[in-house]
């Protein structure tokens, strides 16, 4: 599919899905559709979801990055069915020669090995323990772990090192582990962040199609907390003129269900996220798309995204100002934290492996 205006796709083909189009990634080549000179009329099929499972080499990515508050994470996926138009995830899409709009959400790839590669991994000679961030690009509840499992498998890796960690969702999915959660909890073990980015049900179905409805994820904040598993909520991001107004209501009804701490990032555009979420301002708030856009480039110097380190999640200048201390205000207010108390690293200890009875004398 071309880029530019041309490339949208039919509203029926792409029922359900966040992104409008298919664009070309940066590392692909240009994918145009032509006529081929038959004029025949014919129906084109709806962009499904595809799920192509790969083995992985290696399970734990290490970052160095100031901006972020930890220094490994895992994925058990690539790409993500919810769908979120502003996913700064992406982009990571066009690495595999595959389009940051549809192809994000449609081919999926998954990791079967994923809690295999884990047990080696915490098993190496010299592993310092650490809390391992989950959710930090794709989502591991999303909607192909039901069926598949990929998650829960290093979950109960995790348990059986008595190993912290951290995950980050949309899914209240995260549901059907609360067992785990809540005996990880018991040794301060995990903790949750739950990204709710509205309360409005319609900007979220048009926003985040895929994810459950912002009542729904509210609910999941209860039963975590009910079983005494720490939760954050995560405003992640604020929308300029879109969701920017919510920030006291959504960090009330946080506190109501149980959160105990909130944060928040401002919207971030990098590489081919821009032009995708530019496309879903035109269709779904034409109104407003010029003030969104003023916003968001006020905040990175001109552009539609600046990735400075120290800048990105936040932006800079008097609007970014605001909002940060209309936050901290509302945090004031609700008790709420900025952040939950660290995770204990002093459990880790690698259990037997199977066949290893030397280690019984």
């Amino acid at each position: 599919m071309q880029n530019g205006e041309s490339s949208k796709i039919d509203k029926e083909r792409r029922r359900g899905r966040g992104a409008l189009s298919n664009q070309t990634g940066r590392f692909d080549l240009a994918r145009v559709e032509e006529s081929d000179g038959w004029d025949i009329p014919f129906d084109r099929p709806a962009f499904k979801t595809e799920l192509r499972l790969e083995p992985a080499k290696t399970i734990i990515t290490r970052n160095t990055s100031p901006d972020v508050p930890f220094d490994r994470s895992l994925n058990p996926y690539r790409g993500c069915e919810h769908g979120c138009v502003y996913c700064f995830a992406r982009p990571t899409h066009s690495y595999l020669g595959l389009s940051a709009g549809l192809d994000f959400e449609t081919r999926l790839i998954g990791r079967p090995n994923a809690a295999a590669l884990l047990d080696k991994a915490l098993r190496r000679k010299g592993y310092e323990v650490g809390t391992l961030a989950v959710g930090t690009n794709t989502d591991p509840y999303q909607p192909v772990e039901k069926e598949q499992g990929i998650w829960r498998a290093c979950l109960e890796v995790l348990e059986g090192f008595q190993h912290p960690v951290g995950i980050v969702t949309k899914g209240t999915l995260i549901e059907r582990d609360i067992d785990l959660l809540a005996r990880m909890a018991r040794r301060n073990l995990v903790h949750v962040g739950i990204s709710i980015t509205t309360l409005d049900p319609d900007v979220s179905r048009a926003m985040e199609p895929r994810v459950p409805a912002p009542a729904r994820r509210l609910t999941t904040v209860r039963r975590l907390a009910d079983a005494g598993i720490p939760v954050r909520v995560m405003m992640a991001p604020v929308v300029p003129a879109i969701t920017d107004t919510e920030i006291e209501a959504l960090l009330g009804a946080s506190a109501a269900a149980g959160a105990r701490a909130a944060s928040w990032i401002m919207l971030r555009l990098p590489l081919e996220v821009s032009p995708l979420f530019r496309e879903w301002l035109d269709t779904h708030f034409p109104d407003r798309a010029k003030r969104v856009m003023a916003r968001v480039r006020e905040m990175h110097g001109g552009e539609d995204y600046r990735a400075d380190w120290g800048r990105r999640m936040r932006g800079e200048g008097h609007y970014a100002e605001m909002i940060a201390l209309r936050f901290k205000r509302a945090m004031r207010a609700q008790n709420l934290a900025a952040t939950l108390p660290p995770l204990n690293t002093d459990l880790f200890c690698p259990p037997l492996s199977k066949g290893d009875q030397l280690a019984l004398f």
